[in-house]
């Protein structure tokens, strides 16, 4: 695990790296493409967002839960140890989401942007984007348990339509969403590269006792 240590702290000097280019010459594009997504709401459309919005959170509790109940249940040792891969993958995505939020105080757009129609007003970070960041670590989380395209496709497409609707109902700029997809994702990686370590650890202890 300590060979991950580097690879996290690059990770957040990305963020830094793109959080100041946005702020300067980025910040035009970043706001104008936001513009031309928010503009285009409607009463139907904001239906549909605010579905995909509001299903992050209990898609994220009931992944991990469905995956431990069915492990213990059948005393599935693999799909336990699935279930706490995911936990582990939402607990760093947690982590590293809320600890960006609190170190980079990117204002919502709205705040500075008053053309933004956002759904609800918040007050919290805009940077990353927190719903984007746990429906694709949700998302790469079952992808890598569950290595099939009809787990992988519908698992991705709807981790973006949350990015999307992000933006399309005012709340986060693209590079929050670019930003919480790439933590989700290296949030997932990490607990699956944890887990497969812990494995070979356990199978080699359980290698040397029988010997």
């Amino acid at each position: 695990m300590k060979k991950n240590i580097p690879h996290i702290i690059r990770l957040f000097s990305a963020f830094v790296v793109l959080f100041t280019s946005v702020n300067s010459s980025g910040q035009n594009l970043d706001i104008n493409i936001l513009r031309n997504i928010n503009s285009g709401r409607s009463a139907s459309g904001d239906k549909v967002m605010t579905g995909f919005t509001n299903s992050v959170y209990p898609a994220s509790v009931a992944l991990p839960i469905a995956e431990l109940i069915v492990g213990y249940a059948r005393h599935d040792k693999q799909t336990v140890a699935y279930g706490w891969q995911t936990v582990a993958g939402l607990g760093i995505n947690a982590i590293v989401t809320f600890g960006l939020k609190d170190a980079i105080s990117r204002p919502r757009p709205y705040i500075t942007y008053p053309d933004i129609r956002p759904y609800q007003h918040l007050t919290d970070a805009s940077f990353p984007s927190g719903h984007t960041s746990f429906s694709f670590c949700s998302a790469a989380s079952v992808s890598l348990c569950y290595p099939r395209w009809y787990v992988i496709l519908p698992s991705y497409l709807w981790a973006a339509s949350v990015g999307y609707s992000r933006m399309y109902l005012g709340m986060h700029y693209p590079t929050d969403v670019l930003a919480g997809a790439v933590v989700g994702t290296g949030s997932a990686w990490l607990a699956y590269k944890g887990n497969k370590w812990l494995w070979k650890r356990k199978n080699k202890r359980a290698t040397i006792q029988r010997e």
